[in-house]
């Protein structure tokens, strides 16, 4: 099947590489030409775990292609991925002029039938005025071509995507007339190849697809925030939320997953979505005041190492010098988006303090976003960034800072002081070695004394 994708962003060039790698012929269409040619010469725009080695062989293979000529694009495949940008303006609104953007240059060039399946997270009620505002184009063309617009939110995980998207665990498929045989025939040639275990394509009309993908989201932060919020009751009764969790996530109702302390979540995904919901909510007359009060425990969760640092070091932190392992909102990426290191990094400064960073692929991104400055230095490794610092803190879970040489650490630090933003650490056996050791919710156990 001829599929072409709009957009080489992280949904579109993932969702590219992936179709192309189980068959399918797959051209990427961007407007960005410096992009398009960097991707061609095996240069990603983003780091993703597995993405390079597959653009690479399925580009070799002829299977995936990247072109700037949109006419071409329109006219190459069946299938219209429109994976483009929807970013939040700072109202809430969801800005989708680049997916009408996209619908205005495929009923302009379109010769021929096309299934637009639209993989761009939208405001609910989008697919439908997307498919009314093609029609509307081709009828100012005088041309009465046949067309269907579906609604196929993404769901992948940044660190993980290849994966997810390789081994998805539903393929959500907003379709308004579920009688189409023609629309439900290409769908399953689209999506076959992931079907090989159980059939993973669910069925709704439109507008409860693209809710489905807010709800994901807003679930999976709500999680997030939920044991958040007890981690800081953990530090006020003195409990370890460590053990807690474990407690909690013996029981099948509740599970393990998404229920890690620390100090918050970023992405370009949950405060993005969550903040739109709100947004749209309301202007439909109703306040959604759970996903509210989320977005609002995470704000505060965010600026907890700041409140554990000056506690320790007090208010006043001009010269002092912090030592900072991790960049990215999470690892196996180097998406700063939302991301805790920020927060920290800023207020810091704030605060008078300086900050030697280190992150196994953020630091490009970061220095891309802060420019060169005297009060943040990037280091090529995690260990040179410990000599002579106040303290350490660490901000993602990367595998590289799980089982550091703790000796090495306490040698290099001015003082032997770790302030853990996701409680990598066990805090007994810190404390046996001479740190002092604070966590998220670690109770009065973490704190050498």
């Amino acid at each position: 099947m001829k599929i072409t994708i709009f957009g080489i962003g992280h949904v579109g060039l993932v969702q590219g590489v992936v179709l192309a790698e189980v068959g399918h012929e797959v051209m990427c269409f961007d407007s960005n030409q410096y992009k398009v040619e960097n991707i061609k010469n095996g240069i990603m725009p983003f780091y993703e775990v597995g993405l390079e080695f597959l653009m690479k062989k399925n580009y070799d293979i002829g299977r995936l292609s990247f072109t700037i000529d949109v006419e071409y694009a329109v006219n190459y495949g069946v299938v219209q991925l429109v994976a483009v940008n929807t970013p939040l303006t700072e109202s809430g609104f969801v800005d989708v002029q680049q997916i009408f953007s996209v619908a205005r240059v495929i009923a302009k060039y379109m010769s021929q039938y096309k299934l637009i399946l639209v993989k761009s997270t939208v405001p609910v009620g989008t697919v439908d005025k997307v498919g009314d505002f093609i029609c509307k184009q081709l009828k100012l063309r005088g041309n009465d071509l046949s067309f269907d617009v579906v609604s196929n939110p993404e769901f992948l995980t940044e660190g993980s995507a290849i994966f997810n998207c390789m081994y998805p665990e539903r393929v959500i498929l907003g379709v308004n007339d579920c009688n189409n045989n023609y629309v439900i025939d290409l769908l399953y040639e689209l999506y076959g190849p992931f079907n090989f275990k159980k059939n993973v394509m669910i069925f709704m009309d439109t507008n409860s697809a693209e809710l489905t993908k807010y709800a994901a989201n807003c679930m999976l932060a709500t999680k997030i925030s939920f044991i958040n919020e007890i981690a800081n009751l953990a530090e006020i009764f003195g409990a370890d939320i460590e053990k807690v969790r474990q407690g909690i996530a013996s029981d099948s109702r509740i599970g393990n997953f998404f229920i890690a302390p620390g100090c918050g979540y970023g992405g370009s995904c949950f405060s993005k979505d969550i903040q739109s919901l709100i947004f749209h909510s309301v202007q439909f007359g109703y306040v959604p005041r759970l996903l509210k009060v989320v977005e609002q425990i995470n704000d505060y969760q965010k600026y907890k190492l700041l409140v554990l640092i000056q506690n320790y070091f007090g208010l006043d932190l001009r010269d002092r010098v912090f030592a900072l392992w991790g960049l990215s909102f999470k690892p196996g990426t180097d998406d700063v988006s939302f991301a805790s290191s920020r927060v920290l990094i800023e207020s810091l400064w704030k605060a008078g303090a300086k900050i030697k960073a280190y992150d196994p692929q953020a630091m490009n991104v970061m220095r891309a976003i802060y420019g060169e400055r005297d009060d943040l230095c990037f280091f090529k490794t995690k260990e040179s960034v410990l000599h002579n610092a106040d303290a350490l803190i660490i901000c993602t879970e990367w595998d590289d800072f799980i089982q550091p040489d703790f000796n090495m650490i306490k040698s290099m630090l001015k003082n032997p002081v770790i302030f853990d933003g996701r409680n990598l650490y066990d805090p007994e056996y810190l404390c046996s070695c001479g740190f002092v050791y604070y966590g998220i919710g670690r109770g009065m156990s973490c704190i050498h004394l």
